[in-house]
């Protein structure tokens, strides 16, 4: 039973040197980062967006149903028009 309270009493002080080491490397980290923001000139947007710019604007469509007018980007779900179908029948041309 003695092996297993020092190695509890081991356990404890290297979650201590853990913490400490921690602390200590995560301050000279934001200090680097810091740095970097001032430098350069970063907002809260370029380093915490996940979005690309142009994520959510509409995609000018490369298809279109020539008996209903209907087009499709060639993004998303295949509308049931052009499914199975040979793609270059429908594609508009520039």
């Amino acid at each position: 039973m003695e092996r297993y309270k020092d190695l509890l009493a081991q356990k404890e002080q290297l979650e201590k040197l853990i913490a400490e080491a921690r602390k200590k490397e995560a301050a000279a980290e934001l200090e680097r980062v810091r740095e970097s923001v001032a430098e350069f000139g970063f907002t809260p947007e370029d380093i915490f967006s996940r979005r690309h710019r142009n994520a959510g604007l509409p995609v000018a469509p490369k298809y279109r149903n020539p008996e209903t007018g209907e087009t499709w980007s060639g993004r998303g779900r295949t509308p049931h028009w052009i499914k199975d179908q040979d793609l270059e029948r429908f594609r508009i041309k520039e």
